[in-house]
């Protein structure tokens, strides 16, 4: 495959990568492209900080740091970070775990739960910015996609 031309990329050079490695490369790229694009697109939090609220959200209880640490993908220490830049904004709060006092427990607060609702994937300017991202990619090679990074993920974890 040519990259170069793939990528619509003349100012550099891909050589023979391997597909592997091209595709590493490619998620990080893409990463970072869409953190800036979504931390523009919110006014109030960043993307990971709406991607700490979306993985608390998830959790079937409150997560504690730990928790949501594996969930969001990240280090005990980012995770913290971002978690004490949600708190002092009034969209997450810490409370003692009813069964063991010693655990602090993630909750999100009513201002973030307003937050979600005004800036759910519902929302019409959500839908349309997701259309533009995925369009032209047709389930079956969306499907295909998921499974594979899934795949990787598992990999990594057995590393």
């Amino acid at each position: 495959m040519n990259y170069e031309k793939e990528m619509n990329m003349d100012k550099v050079q891909f050589g023979d990568m391997p597909p592997q490695a091209f595709l590493l490369g490619l998620l990080s790229a893409f990463d970072n492209r869409y953190q800036a694009a979504a931390d523009a697109f919110f006014k109030e939090i960043t993307w990971k900080q709406f991607f700490a609220i979306i993985c608390i959200n998830l959790c079937k209880e409150a997560p504690t740091i730990n928790e949501l640490s594996d969930v969001m993908g990240s280090s005990h220490q980012n995770v913290k970070q971002i978690l004490l830049r949600l708190e002092k904004k009034g969209f997450v709060a810490t409370v003692a775990d009813e069964k063991d006092k010693r655990k602090q427990r993630i909750v999100v607060t009513d201002a973030a739960r307003t937050f979600l609702e005004e800036n759910d994937n519902n929302g019409q300017q959500s839908r349309k910015i997701i259309g533009r991202i995925f369009g032209g990619i047709d389930e079956k090679d969306l499907m295909t996609t998921i499974q594979t990074i899934m795949k990787m993920e598992r990999n990594l974890s057995e590393l």
